[in-house]
């Protein structure tokens, strides 16, 4: 009959007065023992029951917002999905803010409105370009709103063409000619004749945005140790990534549009559609300047976003967009569904986001509209509530709203370069250029981080925080384990229980050996990370002789086969690969290629072993005290998954962590399906950073 050990769960942070012992051994005290494979625990017939086993998430799986119940969970949550956000794009910390030298010439005069062209460096040498439309005859201050444009062919100066309109018409998505061949721009003029100012700016590779591609088809070549380009290892171990630079974009249109003396800095809006709603949810997610928001025909608990511009790592791993757009809350937030992923918005979603402004007493401030019949748009009906939207929470003054006919930006009035100010060229684009912003983005994140105090607050919160973020579990977060024993044997004179140790609120199972002392009494417990597993324990039939010490010294000594570790392999993984999700693609080189629509939804296999040695660690929380238990891990996969566990212990202080990492660094890795490939590891100081934050307040 099985055994069954159950363990409560931890219902608050355990304090001990001991303190943890990280020793770092230069020279290997211990070899790694790879001989024979240890007993198996799952029969051949059987399957753990390990929610790993199945598919890999991606972009167009089900993303149900996580509800919570009180309005301080809500804050906490809320936290935890912009710093998220902020580390996946590569902003935690935020870069520093270099100065913008925005030009501001080339004013057009309309009915109503004047256009200005605009081009500031969001970061030394890179150019943001847009139309500044603004409302005639007002000095301000006037609210400001951003109109990041989607993914409209040619963006803010997209022209749907005759036929195109016709058809819009008939089907009462458009009312105009004009308003309907020129959508993106119909959106500023009206809000611009209603007294806002309105800043629509491009997509990088967009437009006049003509420094970098949109998406990166050609990218190979740029994989490599030094010099490196977007979506290669180097830059999503540092998560330099195309969305990060474009929500930094973002963030320097809100810095821009601040600097001018005629805007109200109380009443910051953005909206888009496509893949202007993906920035203006993130943006308005990050920045609590933007004050109301309307990201239309986005949100949703179905696609995600396809283009590497709404993709990165760690992005959409414990959160989808509704999440995402949820973290605005309590500031004003509007929505628009249509005939797409954003369909059953109005029952998948939004009633949630409903009970959440309920919960924070800010019912009024959530509206959607549902106007299924049409679409993936931003069309005249949806633009229609946009502009209710915001004339309610900028108090706009409006009784009655009505867009009107316009005479749209012809492109040589809507460009921003001219014989005065040439559009960039020679190392200002293309390879050169991508290069040298990403050491550009590299030497200021070195230099702020590097220079942290180990000891400090600010490292803490910082490196800390990143790799709490990256490895997406603490230790007080684990909850309840069970381990059944389900077979007992003597192996070199020692009892070896072998069973099945199982999270299950996380769905995770792992194969464990316990081997258990000769006196009735267990003076500690020892947890020991194999590079191959619990393989590791025993050489043939001869056990680890620094494992026979402590034993002797009446030690319980735990060992598994972590995710992707030995019995592991029977069922489909590789011991030399991480499973790898992409869009479909009939070429093996393209945007399509971005590792980040793997790591956006899913933990990387390292992750997922810390994730088992917490667990690991939890268990035998119930058999000694904390302060009893020795962590072990020495090699190059073994030393840093130890240090990473130790890492997310928290308050939990163990008694000792002995690691060897026999000189591995995360920088050395090559390829994205690298076991140890780890998103944002470099970033966060490498295997120093785990290191330090294992030993923070030591």
């Amino acid at each position: 009959m099985a055994e069954l050990q159950r363990i409560p769960s931890l219902q608050h942070k355990i304090h001990s007065m001991y303190r943890i012992l990280v020793v770092l051994l230069i020279f290997g005290v211990v070899s790694s023992i790879t001989g024979a494979t240890a007993q198996d625990v799952f029969s051949p017939d059987q399957i753990p029951q390990d929610v790993r086993l199945g598919e890999l998430r991606n972009l167009n799986g089900y993303f149900p917002m996580q509800v919570v119940e009180r309005a301080e969970q809500w804050r906490e949550r809320r936290d935890r999905i912009r710093r998220r956000i902020l580390v996946s794009q590569g902003l935690w910390p935020m870069p520093t803010r270099s100065d913008l030298n925005a030009v501001v010439h080339g004013r057009v005069d309309r009915d109503g409105y004047v256009v200005d062209r605009v081009f500031f460096e969001s970061v030394p040498g890179h150019f943001v370009t847009g139309s500044l439309y603004r409302p005639k005859h007002r000095n301000g201050p006037c609210p400001a709103i951003l109109s990041p444009h989607g993914h409209w062919e040619q963006g803010r100066m997209y022209d749907a063409g005759e036929e195109e309109v016709a058809k819009q018409i008939e089907s009462g998505a458009e009312a105009f000619a004009i308003g309907g061949r020129h959508p993106i721009q119909a959106r500023a003029v009206q809000l611009a004749r209603m007294g806002c100012i309105v800043f629509c700016y491009d997509m990088t590779g967009v437009a006049d945005s003509v420094q970098i591609a949109h998406r990166p088809d050609r990218w190979r070549h740029l994989d490599r140790p030094d010099d490196w380009g977007f979506m290669s290892v180097q830059a999503d171990l540092r998560l330099q990534n195309m969305m990060g630079l474009q929500t930094w974009n973002s963030i320097r249109c809100i810095d821009f549009l601040l600097s001018l003396d005629d805007v109200d800095p109380a009443r910051i809006g953005v909206t888009g559609a496509s893949g202007g709603g993906t920035q203006s949810m993130i943006v308005a997610a990050i920045d609590n300047r933007i004050t109301a928001a309307m990201p239309c025909v986005m949100v949703s608990t179905a696609m995600q976003g396809g283009c590497t511009c709404e993709n990165a790592p760690l992005l959409r791993i414990d959160q989808g967009n509704v999440d995402i757009a949820a973290a605005i809350a309590p500031r004003p937030l509007g929505l628009t569904a249509a005939d797409d992923w954003t369909v059953e918005l109005e029952t998948k979603g939004y009633p949630q986001l409903r009970h959440l402004y309920q919960m924070l007493g800010a019912t009024n401030s959530l509206s959607a509209v549902f106007y299924t019949q049409f679409k993936h748009n931003y069309n005249q009906v949806n633009r229609h509530a946009m502009y209710e939207f915001f004339n309610r929470h900028f108090d706009l003054g409006f009784e009655k709203i009505e867009e009107c006919d316009y005479v749209p930006l012809t492109l040589e009035e809507a460009t921003v370069w001219n014989k005065t100010y040439p559009r960039p060229s020679g190392d200002q684009i293309g390879e050169v250029h991508e290069v040298e912003l990403l050491k550009l983005a590299t030497q200021d994140s070195d230099r702020r981080l590097r220079t942290l105090d180990p000891g400090s607050d600010d490292f803490h919160q910082i490196i800390g925080a990143g790799w709490e973020t990256i490895l997406g579990r603490r230790l007080d977060e684990v909850g309840e384990v069970t381990f059944e024993v389900t077979a007992e044997t003597k192996r070199s004179g020692v009892k070896v229980q072998a069973g099945k140790l199982t999270h299950s609120e996380q769905g995770e199972q792992i194969p464990l050996l316990q081997l258990r002392p000769q006196s009735e009494s267990i003076e500690g417990v020892v947890v020991w990370v194999g590079n191959a597993g619990k393989a590791d324990l025993f050489d043939s039939e001869r056990l680890n002789p620094l494992l026979a010490e402590f034993l002797d010294r009446g030690n319980m000594v735990l060992s598994a086969d972590l995710f992707g570790q030995g019995e592991f392999l029977k069922y489909g993984l590789s011991e030399h690969a991480q499973r790898m999700w992409y869009q479909p693609s009939d070429h093996e080189t393209g945007w399509r290629r971005f590792s980040g629509y793997t790591y956006g939804y899913n933990h990387s296999l390292f992750a997922q072993r810390t994730h088992d040695l917490l667990s690991m660690i939890r268990y035998a929380q119930g058999i000694v005290p904390a302060n009893k238990i020795t962590l072990i891990g020495l090699g190059r996969t073994a030393g840093p998954l130890a240090m990473a566990a130790a890492s997310q212990s928290g308050d939990v202080v163990l008694g000792k962590v002995t690691v060897d990492v026999e000189g591995f660094r995360f920088e050395s890795i090559r390829s994205h399906d690298d076991p140890m490939f780890v998103p944002g590891a470099v970033k966060y100081l490498d295997i120093e950073g785990l290191r330090f934050d294992s030993q923070h307040g030591d």
